[in-house]
């Protein structure tokens, strides 16, 4: 069973974090210019420190990285779901950790700048992330439930097919008159 909505939602969260990494390494304004993109309007000139490279370098790096994880994960997640139903867990999960992170420190950095409405787009942004993963949880589970059911159905058939070759033995035995072969080897 493919994970349409993990390699979806992975491939949306890169698609997010890779589109934050490279505005942030615009030259004109930066970070600010990424804020903006997320929704709060940050005034260049009131925080001046934001378009250094010593801020926006690690930043954007830190942006890229976690696009990376997620690209990897969408990946993994295409390549490795018909061999593996599992692949691809630990990436996710790492990813999605990482992002969280990520937006946390966000949220510390532009609390100690004194950027207003930081805290309720990063509430929904984290919000957000929780939610898919929460999706991809699910729909992990569900797959791994339907192959449980698979299996026990084929599992069922099988005894079923046993006892109805036992019985067919049996009944055949009767007929032809011969004494029925026992488990223990006694007739």
């Amino acid at each position: 069973m493919r994970h349409v909505l993990t390699s979806f939602l992975a491939l949306h969260w890169a698609v997010v974090f890779a589109l934050l990494a490279y505005i942030c390494m615009d030259g004109d304004r930066g970070i600010a210019s990424a804020l903006g993109v997320l929704g709060v309007s940050v005034q260049g000139s009131r925080f001046p420190g934001l378009e250094h490279a010593v801020i926006v370098a690690p930043l954007s790096v830190a942006l890229l990285i976690v696009a990376l994880l997620f690209c990897w994960a969408f990946v993994e997640t295409l390549l490795n779901i018909a061999t593996r139903p599992d692949a691809g867990d630990a990436v996710v999960r790492i990813a999605f950790i990482s992002a969280s992170f990520l937006l946390s420190i966000i949220l510390v950095g532009g609390a100690a700048q004194g950027i207003n409405g930081l805290f309720m787009v990063v509430a929904i942004q984290m919000t957000a992330l929780l939610a898919s993963y929460v999706a991809v949880l699910a729909e992990r589970r569900s797959a791994l439930a339907a192959a449980t059911a698979l299996h026990e159905s084929e599992a069922r058939l099988v005894s079923h097919r046993m006892a109805a070759g036992a019985a067919h033995s049996s009944l055949l035995s009767r007929i032809s008159s011969r004494p029925e072969t026992r488990p223990g080897g006694r007739r």
